[in-house]
């Protein structure tokens, strides 16, 4: 029976620049470097069961990435070691443990990112405050992604500023399929280029 091993990883440097399934590739290139066997789904045309839990858009670092592997080799006491040093300069390994070989899909249990925002330009503090409690007293806030409109207010959860070390922004952003917040969407209604800004998300919320 193959084991299921949950690895929390950062994602920084120049591989904010890699997509999703490019990662999906890494993680199955570092595997077979450090010499790990990893299981197959079934059918005519099987693949490596390895699952990430949520689509990081590009240019965005990470604190808290989440990866599932399923590997039918033994316990090994030094595979993080292993993983690790297989693995490009920019993903680095947090965390790793064993969990539930048949639970629910890693991606159906996100059910929040948390994202911090560092602000690069000057700003008005006043203002962006004002901006900001606008946003988040409004009773909706509409706005069209891919020629579809939607509300963005009831997908932020929470938002706030902090001026100190650095001026930044603080949000909460709902993560389930067909209602995930995006931080780009919160700087447009706050007037904040994405150009401007340096986004790190520092957690996933699972249920």
């Amino acid at each position: 029976m193959s084991r299921r091993i949950r690895i929390t990883f950062a994602k920084t440097g120049p591989l904010r620049y890699i997509g999703h399934l490019d990662l999906h590739k890494l993680w199955e290139r570092a595997s077979r470097r450090a010499g790990v066997s990893l299981a197959y789904s079934q059918g005519f045309h099987p693949q490596p069961k390895i699952q990430l839990a949520s689509a990081l858009p590009l240019g965005f670092s990470s604190r808290c990435e989440v990866a599932d592997l399923w590997v039918e080799d033994e316990p090994n006491p030094n595979l993080q070691n292993e993983l690790q040093t297989a693995l490009p300069s920019g993903i680095v390994i947090q965390n790793m443990l064993e969990v539930e070989e048949r639970g629910p899909a890693l991606q159906t249990q996100v059910v929040a990112s948390e994202f911090e925002v560092t602000l690069l330009e000057e700003v008005d503090a006043e203002a962006l405050t004002r901006r900001l409690s606008a946003v988040l007293e409004a009773a909706t806030l509409p706005r069209e992604r891919r020629g579809k409109t939607y509300d963005l207010r009831p997908l932020i959860e929470s938002l706030a500023f902090s001026a100190s070390p650095a001026p930044s922004l603080h949000m909460r952003l709902t993560a389930r399929e067909g209602a995930t917040g995006r931080p780009e969407e919160v700087l447009a209604e706050l007037g904040i280029a994405i150009e401007d800004t340096r986004i790190e998300r520092t957690e996933l919320i699972f249920i």
